[in-house]
């Protein structure tokens, strides 16, 4: 991990830190010490990442809650000769497992499932969870939010190619052979271990 992510991972800290202060310290003398590193917290984040306060305060809503980690669910379907399930992301046109955003309200299998219909057309059974990853604990592109990545190994049971307007395309790719992935949501060391373990009898891997 270089400086700048480092720093960055901690930034999130001291700006959860702040918000969890106002959330348990509203009508507190020290409210307005946390609204101050808070906002010190995102002129530091404006900063590394080359964008506004102002765009920062727009995309962070305030916490009414006590801050903690997102969560991304995504898929894993393996077909007979071990090629992986892709999809390409419109956004950058760029490619990655299926998934996204766990949604409030589903339980994670449930959203994992619903991101794969929502993304390729294909309904899909969970065969069972594989890891468990701190976004932290990878070379990703810089971002603001603090995730947790659940990683399903999945199988298709019905339907057809039938993606919606967030995806360009479907296709499958074997692990020597992959197009380019879209970093932010997936990595090839990601994909490498992910599927190893689907291959293998060990239990759910975190970290």
């Amino acid at each position: 991990m270089n400086i700048s992510e480092n720093l960055l991972n901690q930034i999130k800290q001291v700006k959860s830190l702040a918000e969890a202060g106002l959330v348990y310290n509203q009508e507190n003398y020290d409210a307005e010490r946390y609204e101050e590193l808070r906002e010190l917290a995102l002129q530091m984040m404006s900063i590394l990442s080359d964008k506004p306060v102002d765009q920062l305060h727009d995309f962070f809503l305030p916490e009414g809650d006590y801050p903690t980690a997102k969560v991304d669910v995504r898929g894993l379907i393996l077909n007979a000769q071990d090629e992986i399930l892709l999809v390409k992301e419109t956004v950058d046109d760029k490619w990655t497992l299926p998934g996204g955003w766990a949604d409030v309200g589903l339980t994670p299998t449930e959203n994992v499932l619903k991101e794969i219909a929502e993304e390729t057309g294909f309904k899909a059974e969970v065969k069972r969870l594989l890891a468990v990853l701190d976004k932290r604990n990878y070379p990703h592109p810089p971002q603001p939010h603090y995730v947790y990545k659940l990683c399903y190994l999945c199988e298709i049971v019905d339907g057809d190619f039938d993606p919606n307007f967030d995806i360009g395309g479907v296709n499958w790719f074997s692990l020597d052979a992959l197009p380019e992935l879209s970093e932010d949501r997936i990595l090839e060391a990601q994909l490498v271990k992910l599927v190893a373990i689907a291959k293998g009898d060990a239990g759910v891997f975190s970290d």
